[in-house]
C-alpha cells in the first residue's frame, strides 16, 4: 500500500537514489533483491512480460524492506497506468513520451482530480478503503505518488525544454539506448552524436525543477552521470547479476 515514498523523499531532498529494473513475476525473487539494498525496484511490464496481475505481490515484497516498488508500463494509456498503480507500486515509469501533449497525459492519467482523471476505486494501492477515506487517499495519492517520463528518442530531446514545464512530472529519464537508436546509431550510445544530445538533455533538466534520470548499467557509468547532476539511477537487473557472477568466477578461475 501507498504509504510515504521514500523515494520521492530522497529526491525532495537532493538525495541519489538507485534501482533497478526487474521483470520476473517472483515475489521471493524481488524480496531477495530488494534487500540488497536499493532504494527502488521497477517493475518491468515494457521490456519483461509482467501484468498488473502480478505487481501486488511483487510490490509487497518491497514495502517489507522500505524499498519503492515502481512499475514501467507498456503503453502510456490511461486503462493501463491505472492497473500497475491500483496494484500497488508507488509510481510509474512510462516510455515512449516524445511530446509535450503526450507527458501531460502521463500526469492526467496518474493523478485523481482535480490533478488529473485517473480512475478512482477502492484498491489495493490505499488499502481498499479500509486504512483511510478515499477522499484522504486520493490528496495523498496525488502527492506520493512518483511520476517518470523516458526521454529516449530524437523528438522528446527536442522538446526536453518544454517537458521540464509540465507539472506532476518528477523525473526526467534518459534511455541511452533507444535513444541511440533514434538517432541512427542502433546500439551504440556512446556515439559522439549520441552522447552530445544526451548532454543537452541533461543541462535543461538540471537547470530545472525536474529530477534527471538515467539508465546506469554500471557504477562508473552512474559516477560519470552523478557529476552531470543525474540523481535517478536505474541499472538492468540481469546486468547487474552478470557483472556479480563474472567477477566472481574471474577472481577464484585466476581469470
Amino acid at each position: 500500500m501507498l504509504v510515504e515514498n521514500s523515494t520521492k523523499r530522497k529526491l525532495a531532498e537532493g538525495q541519489a537514489v538507485y534501482g533497478t529494473f526487474f521483470r520476473q513475476p517472483l515475489p521471493t525473487l524481488a524480496e531477495f533483491v530488494a534487500m540488497q539494498g536499493w532504494d527502488f525496484l521497477v517493475f518491468d511490464g515494457e521490456h519483461g512480460s509482467l501484468e498488473a496481475g502480478d505487481i501486488e505481490g511483487l510490490a509487497r515484497a518491497c514495502e517489507l524492506h522500505d524499498v519503492t516498488p515502481m512499475a514501467r508500463v507498456t503503453t502510456n494509456t490511461p486503462p493501463v497506468i491505472l492497473r500497475f498503480l491500483d496494484a500497488g507500486v508507488h509510481g510509474v515509469q512510462v516510455p515512449w513520451v516524445n511530446t509535450v501533449a503526450e507527458a501531460e497525459a502521463v500526469v492526467a492519467s496518474a493523478k485523481y482530480p482535480p490533478l488529473g482523471h485517473r480512475g478512482l476505486a477502492g484498491s489495493r494501492q490505499g488499502g481498499w478503503g479500509n486504512t483511510e477515506p478515499l477522499a484522504d487517499f486520493t490528496t495523498r495519492a496525488n502527492c506520493e505518488t512518483l511520476v517518470i517520463v523516458q526521454i529516449e528518442t530524437a523528438e522528446a530531446a527536442a522538446a526536453v525544454a518544454e517537458f521540464t514545464a509540465v507539472d506532476g512530472v518528477d523525473v526526467l529519464f534518459i534511455g541511452p539506448t533507444d535513444l541511440s537508436a533514434s538517432l541512427g546509431h542502433p546500439g551504440n550510445p556512446g556515439h559522439p552524436e549520441v552522447q552530445e544530445v544526451m548532454d543537452q538533455v541533461a543541462k535543461a533538466v538540471v537547470a530545472s525543477d525536474k529530477t534527471l534520470g538515467i539508465f546506469a548499467g554500471t557504477a562508473a557509468f552512474a559516477t560519470e552521470w552523478y557529476d552531470k547532476g543525474a540523481r535517478y539511477f536505474a541499472a538492468g537487473f540481469e546486468g547487474i547479476v552478470k557483472q556479480g557472477t563474472q567477477s566472481y568466477l574471474s577472481a577464484v578461475k585466476g581469470a
